[in-house]
């Protein structure tokens, strides 16, 4: 069962990705511009973004099984028409497809998660595993897109989708139990309407970042409008009888916390594999394969770490040493990377930061995504679980579109004065590339205060459901 939720969860999770280094192979063979080419990414960020709390409201509704297997399909299918797609509209519409199918797919599998592994030992084992695979999803499929693109063709990247799909399906209709509810109280459609409306308007303005100016109507406009949205969807909350999250998920201490921890991480952790692979492909000339390649030490320290930190860590001394400390180390590896120039090695120079990120980010997700949903009533499960989705889809999507807008500046002010030749244009990219890095550190910086403060001390207390009188605990 863990494999079978885990591979849904890798394929949701590096796709966010792997379409990235497929992009110039798919825009060179469909013939559309640069200023359209951020629309193949964009509209997967903003159906999966904005739906991921409709799509584990659902689950908790109709049944986490018959979602999770009705997102496998609808994903596969919606991959099939992407990678076979002959004009630029059709792929953007398939990747938007890709993303509404996501939505219902993340939250059913981490809820799945939730109410499968309910025994601490097991569920720490569990939960480790996951949350390795959440945070490195993204360095796989670097890997895996420049291996299909090198070898094969960028539309593998997509198709690559339909394997995944079935090993999935095949296992999850053997495997998981129905899980579908007795009693299934009514939607909230208005507060779903202003969530998902609220969401769309803040991962469209942030994504209009990165090619528009901060001062065009269509990024603070957008923003302004999600954040009206989203205050009046808190409001509604309060007041309606069946609410679309219910404030009794978000108000637990350590769950608000761990969901600030989910959207600062996704934000550095984003902003880390967008900028380290220019440097890797553009400065170091790496090719894309080996681009790839070179996250696999992270990936591999990550995962060891996840394992360590939820099995041996977490129930003896609980979050709060452990993802501040975890925060703190990957803010000290961004702060180590601002050194990195023109003759940087791998082994000398590279690796090292990598493997110190990822000591830090195993301390982190694996913790973050097992205090997020731990002590959930069974009812809450869905949605519990899609807040962890959307503070890192979310995140991510700020993290970068602040951090490309910050180099892009960056760049531009270093070249002032200074004639255009090829060693400052290379000098201006490894300037634009440490600025990144110092708000990158920040970023974490702020994890780290956020989560000494918020986490509660101690272990987690043996907790399966929880009712209205513990929400404040």
């Amino acid at each position: 069962m863990l494999g079978v939720i885990g591979l849904a969860q890798l394929m949701v999770v590096l796709d966010a990705t792997i379409v990235n280094i497929a992009l110039p192979s798919a825009q060179q063979d469909l013939g559309f511009s640069d200023g359209n080419r951020q629309w193949i990414v964009t509209a997967y960020a903003l159906a999966f973004g904005s739906l991921l709390l409709l799509g584990g409201r659902i689950a908790d509704l109709v049944g986490r099984k018959i979602v999770f297997l009705t997102g496998l399909v609808g994903f596969a299918v919606v991959s099939a028409i992407g990678g076979a797609a002959p004009g630029f509209e059709v792929l953007v519409v398939a990747r938007a497809l890709q993303g509404l199918f996501a939505a219902l797919l993340a939250p059913a599998a981490l809820s799945l998660l939730t109410t499968t592994f309910n025994v601490p030992n097991e569920r720490a084992k569990a939960f480790g595993i996951y949350g390795a695979i959440a945070g490195t999803g993204g360095a796989v499929g670097l890997l895996l897109g420049g291996v299909l693109t090198e070898y094969l063709n960028w539309r593998w990247c997509l198709y690559v989708n339909l394997l995944f799909a079935l090993i999935a399906f095949v296992g999850g209709a053997r495997l998981l139990s129905a899980g579908a509810p007795a009693h299934r109280p009514k939607l909230d459609v208005p507060g779903t309407v202003l969530v998902s409306s609220g969401l769309f308007c803040i991962v469209f303005g942030f994504s209009n970042a990165e090619s528009h100016r901060w001062s065009s109507p269509d990024t603070w406009g957008f923003l302004a409008a999600g954040g009206v949205l989203v205050a009046a969807f808190a409001w509604w909350q309060t007041r309606v009888a069946h609410p679309l999250l219910p404030l009794r998920v978000v108000l637990n201490r350590n769950r608000g916390a761990s969901y600030l921890a989910m959207f600062i991480a996704g934000g550095g952790m984003f902003g880390v594999f967008l900028f380290l692979t220019y440097y890797l492909q553009r400065t170091l000339l790496y090719s894309p394969v080996a681009t790839g390649l070179a996250f696999i030490p992270m990936v591999a320290l990550m995962i060891a770490t996840s394992m360590t930190t939820t099995n041996v860590l977490v129930p003896r001394f609980g979050a709060k040493p452990i993802v501040p400390l975890g925060m703190g180390i990957a803010a000290a590896a961004m702060v180590w990377m601002t050194g990195l120039d023109l003759t940087s090695g791998y082994v000398t120079h590279v690796l090292p930061n990598l493997l110190f990120l990822g000591l830090g980010l195993g301390m982190v997700f694996a913790t973050v995504m097992n205090l997020a949903t731990y002590g959930v009533a069974v009812r809450d499960a869905g949605v519990a679980s899609a807040m962890v989705s959307t503070s890192q889809q979310v995140g991510g999507s700020i993290g970068t579109a602040l951090l490309n807008t910050l180099a892009t500046g960056a760049a531009t002010s270093y070249l002032v004065g200074r004639p255009p030749t090829p060693a400052n244009m290379a000098q201006a990219q490894l300037h634009s590339y440490a600025t990144a890095y110092w708000w990158s550190a920040g970023y974490f910086a702020l994890g780290l205060l956020i989560t000494l403060v918020l986490y509660r001390r101690g272990a987690p207390r043996p907790q399966l459901v929880e009712d209205a009188s513990q929400v404040r605990a």
